[in-house]
């Protein structure tokens, strides 16, 4: 049986840019299976849309919260998203 498909859009705020937040989170989602990209955002913050199992990306939206090393996340706001704007494998965007 087919595990259920999850895809999620979400913001990160807090000090997320400059800490290498954006390739942290190429790396935790590749290595959870989720494809999707990631930016940054003109205001400071990051966003993502992650994608695949269900389990995979509400593990994903729990290590949101902790980042990478110097990254102080303030919040974590995800709404349900459409698989199908999700490209394969996982890139960062500009």
């Amino acid at each position: 049986m087919e595990e259920d498909r999850r895809a999620a859009l979400v913001r990160i705020t807090g000090r997320v840019q400059g800490v290498c937040f954006r390739a942290w989170t190429r790396d935790e989602a590749q290595r959870l299976g989720l494809t999707g990209w990631v930016r940054n955002e003109r205001d400071g913050s990051v966003t993502a849309l992650i994608a695949g199992p269900e389990t995979a990306v509400d593990t994903m939206l729990h290590r949101f919260w902790e980042g990478p090393p110097g990254a102080s996340v303030s919040t974590v706001a995800s709404e349900d998203a459409p698989s199908i704007h999700a490209p394969a494998g996982f890139q960062i965007t500009r």
